[in-house]
């Protein structure tokens, strides 16, 4: 008779020789699951409570970054959708996010780094399949909005032609391929706009400063009682704090000069001598996580999330070497941003949930 001991390591055998011959049938169905969960709704806004949702399509830069792609935030008021910079990564993650791209109303940018907007033409092109679009994706932006479109617009012209000559002009309608520039400048004197006010809807440009990249933009979204911050790229800036004055959520940039300046040194001492320069001219024009902990402060804001993280946090363990002293300066809730991040400020509430999604 077999012992207890040598049973369990006879049936744990077993059934790892059955998992095994039966690997191929099992990877099957869990694709049949992820298929069922991508494809369940078209309208994936309906079954969310009214508020404001704010989601990180992306919580990175141009580094490598296993768990932030590049800059993109999908802000979600009442039954619309609005998606804010669009870098590498951003319409993936939003299909990963189970977002249905041609839900988009609009884009906005807030400057024209290439990381902000080297995802775009994937994010169009999404957008027009999955909506059957009769009309370009409106996008807005400061001056030289143009310029970018023409330049994306051009890019995809010959794609344009496959895609209506394969599918068809039901599925792929001409007429509502790429991007329209919506081009705003900001006056001199007050340095923000309103660029959409719809009922219980506003959206408002201010200005910041990322010199010598100008014009650089953040945005104010309220809805009903409900408001957002996004600081875009910006050293720190009065405008921000005043902007968030209040804010239920303020999401704003971090870049921790104590990390980067490792990064420095290692370029150096394998001679790559124009990244160790690039590591030492971005500290001039982004803002340290205690610095936006003060702008959050200041300003009174519920909530704080970082994003566009610099340089990238492969490990949760160097979070407290990021932060510095960030959760000292700001008392109340703040989080590091990571792809995926999902942040409900419900209608009629004052609550901030901090999840992912899905």
């Amino acid at each position: 008779m077999k012992t207890p001991a040598r049973w369990m390591l006879a049936a744990a055998v077993a059934l790892a020789v059955l998992a095994w011959w039966q690997r191929g049938p099992i990877a099957v169905a869990l694709v049949a699951r992820q298929v069922e969960a991508l494809t369940a709704t078209a309208d994936p806004l309906a079954a969310l409570p009214d508020g404001l949702h704010v989601g990180l399509c992306g919580a990175g830069s141009p580094f490598p970054d296993e768990l932030r792609s590049g800059p993109c935030t999908v802000v979600v008021a009442g039954r619309r959708m609005f998606v804010f910079d669009s870098g590498s990564g951003s319409a993936r993650n939003l299909a990963r996010m189970r977002l249905n791209a041609g839900q988009i109303d609009a884009l906005f940018l807030t400057h024209f780094h290439s990381d902000h907007i080297d995802g775009l033409g994937e994010l169009m092109l999404q957008r027009w399949i999955q909506r059957r679009a009769d009309a370009p994706l409106p996008v807005h932006g400061p001056a030289g909005v143009e310029r970018v479109l023409a330049g994306f617009t051009e890019a995809y012209a010959i794609d344009r032609g496959y895609r209506v000559a394969h599918h068809g002009e039901g599925v792929a309608p001409p007429a509502g391929f790429g991007g329209v520039a919506q081009p705003f400048e900001l006056p001199a004197d007050s340095g923000r706009l309103v660029l959409l006010q719809d009922g219980e809807l506003e959206i408002v440009a201010f200005a910041v400063d990322h010199a010598p990249v100008k014009p650089a933009v953040g945005y104010r979204i309220r809805y009903k009682d409900r408001t957002v911050v996004l600081s875009g790229d910006t050293r720190k800036t009065p405008s921000v704090a005043r902007e968030a004055q209040g804010a239920d959520l303020l999401v704003h940039e971090a870049l921790s000069p104590l990390l980067l300046s490792m990064l420095e040194q290692g370029f150096s001492k394998a001679g790559r001598q124009p990244l160790a320069k690039i590591m030492q001219d971005v500290l001039d024009y982004h803002t340290t996580p205690e610095e936006a902990a003060e702008t959050a402060r200041d300003a009174g804001v519920k909530a704080l999330v970082l994003n566009h993280i610099v340089p990238p946090l492969p490990t949760s363990a160097l979070n407290p070497a990021f932060l510095q002293r960030a959760g000292q300066i700001y008392t109340g809730p703040l989080h590091i941003g990571t792809d995926g991040d999902w942040i409900s400020l419900l209608a009629g509430s004052t609550a901030v949930h901090i999840g992912h999604r899905p």
